[in-house]
């Protein structure tokens, strides 16, 4: 599966997820002059960015990896930006889901609540 394409199926898998689970997608690949968020989404009480990675079976390390240091200063500078524009009273939470795909379906996925902090 073309990298690309893996990318969105592991965005469209979590979104899927998180309305299953209560959530509801506030916005969707959110860019700006300091970086992208993959998904912003609420639960009422958190207005959570969801980092998105997604490997295939014979990746050598693993999704949540990807989201090192760099990678979460990007997000947390991204999220910053869009608190900036738009007032809520819901509290940050920075999230990472990790989608595991084996010929173009997911056979494991991860959601990890709070993996990093601003």
């Amino acid at each position: 599966m073309d990298t690309r394409l893996t990318g969105a199926y592991g965005e469209i898998y979590t979104a899927r997820f998180l309305r299953c689970n209560g959530y509801s997608i506030v916005q969707a690949n959110y860019r700006c002059r300091l970086g992208e968020i993959d998904i912003i989404a609420s639960d009422g009480k958190y207005l959570c960015f969801v980092e998105v990675k997604t490997r295939d079976e014979n990746a050598v390390y693993s999704a949540k990896e990807a989201v090192g240091f760099g990678k979460q200063k990007k997000i947390i500078a991204a999220a910053q930006l869009y608190l900036s524009q738009r007032k809520t009273s819901l509290q940050p939470r920075f999230d990472v889901a990790e989608v595991y795909v084996r010929d173009g379906r997911a056979y494991d996925f991860k959601y990890i609540k709070n993996a990093y902090s601003s």
